[in-house]
């Protein structure tokens, strides 16, 4: 099926593929609701799905968004779009009206599907609010105020809703498009065109559209599932987001492109995992640190069978040798596989191999992904430095974005003249190639596998009465890698507790970048040139909130 190590063919032409060799194999499952799809079954609903967007006039180029949990119709989106030439938007479920807002804006997104909501959020209330022409435009003729490019809106589902068009409505439309039709979209579509944009905080400022081509996702999801021996008698748990690379690159086509079968799971769930990997016999796993730790530490852990476990991939952030031990012992994933990498990166740059050690698997993130180059470079000359030597981790290869969408001068200062990729991240190369990550030249928070952008909470908390000046930085977490922690300074008159500011935050940002420590400080420490020195903060983060963390 894989006849060279880069293949310039769409999505869409990977998963006819697919499809063709192994009809009958099972592409997709979930557990919970007995749903079940065959590769020809799967096929029939991404058609059919691919041609009701034709009918209501999706063009070549245009934004497709999701925001949605992993519904059973998400995968069947995500391959519907890349075959009639659209670019599948994918939008955090976590996500609140003040962050969507932006990414509608910034991404100029012509589509959008949403599900009813996620936790605390009403995904269509959220819709209403930002788009009240919904509730007296006619389908088809959207003209919204603050959203110009915006043209449709759908649920995906079976309800019906005020200006949206249904999930029943759309797959009856696909009738209205000949095979001729289909077929001369499809044909028109380069492999090194957008067909994924995801939003990630980057190295600096506000969230950015990073914009992957068929070539780069196409080409690392394989790879991916390759490094973990992948075949169609592969069954892969997928309880991670599908809105994260992890879960549609690194899971969707990594099984895609080897024929295997995905069993995914709406939301994270310990008991529904190990009931999941023990009722449909998976070959894999995914997930992050704490993904794991939750299931190890279920009480009713010693009752579930993990014997058919081999492989999988842990990532997000580093797993501590006890846990990673106990995971090759005790859920029988001997071959678990470590990857690393960044959005931008397709994701994936390196990776462990099935047969690397524990000492491999717990110190370092493995090697440099087939076909990319992955070195350690001294952050001022630019020049690449000796193995054992520290240094900012950079790759170039097929898996290097695109760009950034409309942040022409971002994407210069994040890739070179010479192709590299500046990942931010500090690491440390040894005599073998497997590369360690030692720190951040970027001030990104990782929080259980999640981005967050300092600026992007400071500017947020700057509108908030009382506020003089506000700092974010990471506090470190055993659960969590590490925490948001704010240091505030009141305008004179004002007195809040740290409560007060984490009320202000819900419901408007995202649970996971509301600050869990907040101090109130009179000034911050500078530089003798007046930049705040958040090396310092990080520092009295430490101190300051070293009894609360324990």
């Amino acid at each position: 099926m894989w006849d060279r190590s880069l293949r310039e063919i769409t999505l869409g032409q990977l998963f006819d593929e697919a499809v063709e060799r192994y009809p009958e194999n099972e592409a997709l499952v979930y557990v919970d609701r007995d749903f079940r799809l065959t590769y020809r079954e799967f096929s029939h609903v991404v058609d059919q799905m691919a041609r009701g967007l034709l009918a209501l006039g999706v063009q070549k180029g245009e934004k497709v968004a999701i925001w949605a949990s992993n519904v059973p119709h998400w995968p069947a989106l995500q391959l519907a779009t890349a075959k009639i030439g659209a670019v599948l938007l994918t939008i955090n479920t976590n996500y609140k009206k003040h962050e969507l807002a932006y990414l509608l804006r910034q991404s100029e997104a012509e589509n959008i599907f949403i599900i009813d909501g996620f936790r605390d959020t009403d995904y269509v209330q959220t819709l209403y609010e930002l788009v009240p022409e919904l509730r007296t435009q006619p389908r088809g003729y959207l003209a919204s105020k603050e959203f110009p490019h915006l043209k449709r809106v759908f649920f995906l589902g079976q309800e019906k809703h005020r200006g949206m068009y249904s999930l029943t409505e759309l797959l009856a439309l696909n009738g209205m498009v000949t095979d001729g039709q289909y077929l001369a979209r499809q044909s028109g579509i380069s492999p090194h065109e957008v067909v994924n944009m995801q939003y990630t905080s980057g190295t600096t400022g506000f969230p950015k559209g990073v914009m992957l081509t068929h070539y780069n996702i196409l080409n690392n999801g394989y790879w991916v599932g390759e490094n973990q021996k992948f075949t169609h008698l592969d069954r892969i748990c997928l309880p991670v987001p599908l809105f994260h690379c992890f879960g549609c690159v690194m899971g969707v086509l990594g099984a895609v492109s080897h024929g295997s079968t995905m069993v995914i799971l709406e939301g994270f769930n310990p008991l529904l995992v190990m009931t999941a990997v023990q009722a449909e016999k998976c070959t894999a796993l995914y997930g992050v640190p704490t993904m794991f730790i939750a299931v190890l530490e279920h009480r009713l852990f010693s009752r579930f069978d993990f014997s058919s476990l081999r492989t999988g991939i842990m990532a997000g952030s580093p797993c501590p040798v006890k846990v990673m031990r106990q995971v090759m012992d005790k859920m029988n994933m001997r071959e678990i596989t470590i990857c690393y990498g960044l959005t931008e990166s397709s994701p994936v740059m390196t990776q462990t191999r099935t047969e690397d050690d524990l000492r491999k698997k717990t110190e370092t993130v493995g090697r440099a992904m087939p076909e990319v180059q992955v070195i350690v470079r001294d952050p001022d000359t630019k020049e690449q430095v000796p193995p054992g030597v520290q240094g900012e981790v950079c790759c170039r290869g097929y898996n290097v974005m695109k760009g950034y969408y409309n942040m022409p001068q971002e994407t210069a200062r994040t890739i070179d003249a010479d192709g590299w990729l500046r990942s931010g991240d500090l690491g440390v190369m040894d005599q073998e190639g497997y590369l360690s990550i030692t720190g951040r030249l970027k001030d990104m928070i990782i929080r259980g596998g999640e981005n967050i952008y300092p600026r992007e909470i400071e500017e947020f908390l700057y509108t908030m009465d009382g506020i003089r000046d506000v700092q974010v930085v990471g506090v470190s977490s055993k659960k969590y890698g590490e925490e948001v922690g704010a240091f505030v300074v009141l305008k004179d008159g004002y007195d809040y507790a740290p409560e007060d500011i984490r009320d202000f935050c819900r419901g408007k940002i995202a649970r996971y970048k509301i600050p869990k420590y907040v101090a109130f400080v009179s000034e911050y420490p500078m530089t003798a040139s007046g930049k705040v020195q958040k090396f310092k903060l990080r520092e009295m983060a430490e101190d300051l909130f070293h009894q609360a963390m324990k």
